[in-house]
């Protein structure tokens, strides 16, 4: 039962985990972390050591851009 990829009732989220990020866009988990280093990423959000990405504006990013 691990590595599943999200339920429905995950993608109800308004913020995700890296992991579930990386299962719902398919882009990997170091390259999520690789562009939630930078400061001006605007769909992360740290609560402590902990980076959690904004699921709404995550998608404009994706929608936005032309490669990653």
């Amino acid at each position: 039962m691990e590595d599943q990829a999200p339920t429905s009732s995950d993608l109800g989220k308004s913020n995700l985990t890296l992991e579930e990020a990386a299962a719902y866009s398919g882009i990997g988990i170091n390259k999520l972390r690789e562009i939630t280093n930078e400061d001006k990423c605007k769909f992360v959000l740290w609560v402590g050591n902990k980076r959690l990405i904004k699921r709404r504006l995550f998608d404009c990013f994706v929608e936005q851009a032309y490669s990653i």
